[in-house]
């Protein structure tokens, strides 16, 4: 994998995870009560995708990490491996609201009634997103590999999603802000990962356009 093959991935991947989940927020949003099958299934499916491609992204920021700066393959494979165990759980807590929802004979709010993606949603999620994007952070500030802004953002963002750590010593509410599964501890921050990542996709993306592929110049003959 080359660098700038890399960088565009990296930025497809990151533009496609972002897109998916900005779609995903809303639909959460769309019923007071409990919403219709129809809804939470479609904006489970949505979320999977997303982290379908999250795990492209963390798996090519990676790749580009090694191609820039060697001697910092270590923490993007910390940042590679926290991002796959983010998408694990999340994916984890997707299928066990999916279940109850197919199983239930009414309408029900799996935020609420599936009493086991309270904390993966929450208080697990948080804490592995700030050690994710603090790693990014840092990779970026000192590999630059990214305009400074992206590394930044990563930090605010980090110390946001640690602030929401505690969040499970405050009941299970979702309408309120800071519950275990509240709407700031879960949909807030998620609606911030999601323009981050659709910001530092374009950006990587633009990055590897930039990069003009390496010149192959014909073997001289003999």
């Amino acid at each position: 994998m080359t660098e700038t093959f890399a960088r565009r991935l990296t930025g497809v991947a990151g533009i496609a995870a972002g897109a998916a989940f900005i779609i995903e927020v809303p639909l959460y949003f769309v019923y007071s009560g409990p919403p219709p099958d129809a809804n939470v299934l479609s904006r489970l499916l949505i979320g999977i995708v997303a982290l379908a491609c999250l795990v492209v992204f963390v798996t090519a920021l990676r790749e580009l990490v090694k191609r820039v700066s060697p001697a910092y393959e270590w923490a993007g494979s910390i940042a590679f491996a926290v991002g796959l165990v983010y998408a694990t759980i999340t994916l984890v807590s997707s299928g066990l609201e999916a279940g109850a929802v197919i199983a239930a004979d009414h309408p029900i709010d799996p935020t609420i009634a599936v009493s086991g993606t309270y904390i993966l949603y929450g208080s697990i999620s948080r804490l592995m997103l700030a050690l994710f994007l603090t790693v990014v952070g840092f990779v970026v500030s000192r590999t630059e590999l990214l305009p400074r802004w992206t590394g930044r953002s990563a930090y605010a963002l980090a110390g946001v999603n640690l602030a929401f750590v505690p969040s499970l010593f405050f009941g299970n509410t979702p309408a309120h802000f800071y519950a275990a599964n509240g709407w700031g501890t879960t949909a807030l921050m998620g609606a911030f990962l999601s323009y981050w990542l659709l910001a530092l996709g374009i950006s990587a993306y633009r990055s590897g356009a930039r990069r003009p592929a390496p010149s192959r110049t014909p073997a001289k003959q003999l």
